[in-house]
């Protein structure tokens, strides 16, 4: 197995994208160096045991925006910055520096560039997500050597995927759709907004296929093969919403390679979205009940339920998690036992269904409860979840 990532790794090592110019990829390779020049003065070399890029560039699959100048990058650069020792100590000292890199090289990259401070002992230790999986099955070593994956090898094996984490990637692009609508509630949008509504629907569409892959057990870290595999699955799912999640998902990865700078009016966005909106919950909802072999009607049904719908972290660890997040006061109601994901979970449906719903008070008060939140309006729902979410997205 350790001979399959290095031999993913080299195939991927040779570009950042499948057909992005020569200049884009000299251009790549010049800020991965710069990167990694800026990482060895953060950390000592005797410290620093890898510097990884993940992510669609990491892979060898990063999107190409063609415009008047040439080929530019568009998506997220993702660094990981494997360090010796102990890795609670080491994301305390070192990860406020990389977070103000990462702040100070997007600008200059024309691109988000972001880091995160890991530990390979940790990775030996996690189960298998699609986060573990992609990375380790394809990644771009700018420092270092491709020691920090050793022991991790059952992460290439995407069978071992938990099931939860179908359910997870939609709550984090179903997370996107509620910042689009939150958007939407404008009159106007930037230029800069519209590219965001347009990039997060797009992701959104990609989710939709991605996300029945997982919980089918059939995920693949390349997008085209993803493709090709979700239609496979039409003699077992023919019905008129898996033809619809079909086409979304083609959408999805041709943006997710080629992608374009949105531009559509409100009105357009909106009827995109509530479209997207809906088929996602629907679908939420049919892998939910696979899931935890339930049998749950509606998303309401779903939020309000009591079932414990996530996984992660004892009784003793939830409770720190609950008291970290929301306060001592949080020990109060009975969820505080359950990883904070959870709270996650029994809200979002609620807050991306309708907006004028949750003034109803029966969900005001589920919100409120699940949100740790004196907040009265949809607005404020919303901003008390995002905080919740950034922390268990």
């Amino acid at each position: 197995m350790a001979a399959t990532v290095k031999r993913l790794n080299q195939l991927d090592a040779h570009r950042f994208t499948l057909d992005g110019s020569s200049e884009l990829e000299s251009r790549l390779m010049r800020l991965c160096e710069r990167i990694r020049q800026a990482a060895l003065e953060i950390t000592p070399a005797r410290k620093l045991q890898a510097l990884v890029l993940g992510g669609g560039y990491g892979r060898g699959q990063g999107g190409v925006l063609k415009s008047q100048a040439g080929d530019l990058p568009y998506n997220d650069l993702e660094f990981y910055v494997f360090l010796r020792g102990n890795h609670l100590l080491n994301e305390a000292r070192y990860r406020p520096e990389f977070q103000k890199l990462g702040e100070v090289l997007t600008p200059e990259a024309g691109l988000h560039v972001e880091f995160k401070v890991d530990s390979s002992a940790k990775l030996r230790r996690s189960p298998v997500s699609i986060f573990s999986y992609d990375l380790v099955s394809g990644h771009r070593i700018i420092y270092g050597d491709d020691t920090a994956f050793a022991g991790c090898e059952h992460h290439l094996d995407a069978a071992k995927i938990a099931p939860a984490e179908a359910t997870r990637l939609l709550l984090n692009r179903c997370s996107g759709l509620l910042l689009v609508k939150e958007l939407l509630l404008k009159k106007d949008l930037t230029a800069e907004e519209s590219d965001f509504v347009g990039r997060n629907l797009a992701k959104a569409k990609l989710a939709l296929g991605d996300a029945l892959l997982a919980a089918r057990g059939k995920y693949h870290w390349d997008c085209l093969e993803r493709a090709q595999r979700l239609r496979q699955l039409i003699p077992a799912e023919s019905s008129a919403a898996f033809q619809l999640v079909l086409e979304h998902h083609a959408a999805g990865v041709r943006f997710k390679l080629h992608p374009n700078r949105a531009v559509s009016s409100i009105e357009a966005f909106a009827a995109e979205h509530r479209t997207l909106s809906e088929l996602a919950l629907r679908e939420w909802l049919w892998i939910e009940n696979q899931r935890l072999k339930a049998n749950f009607s509606s998303v309401r049904e779903y939020a309000f339920s009591s079932r414990n719908k996530s996984t992660g972290g004892g009784l003793f660890r939830n409770l720190l998690l609950n008291v970290r997040t929301f306060g001592a006061t949080a020990t109060l109601d009975g969820i505080a036992r359950r990883y904070p994901r959870e709270r996650l979970f029994n809200a979002l449906p609620l807050l991306l269904e309708k907006t004028e719903g949750t003034a109803e008070l029966n969900t005001k008060r589920h919100l409120q409860r699940q949100l740790h939140t004196r907040a009265e309006d949809w607005n404020g729902l919303v901003a008390a979840y995002k905080q919740v979410w950034s922390y268990y997205g």
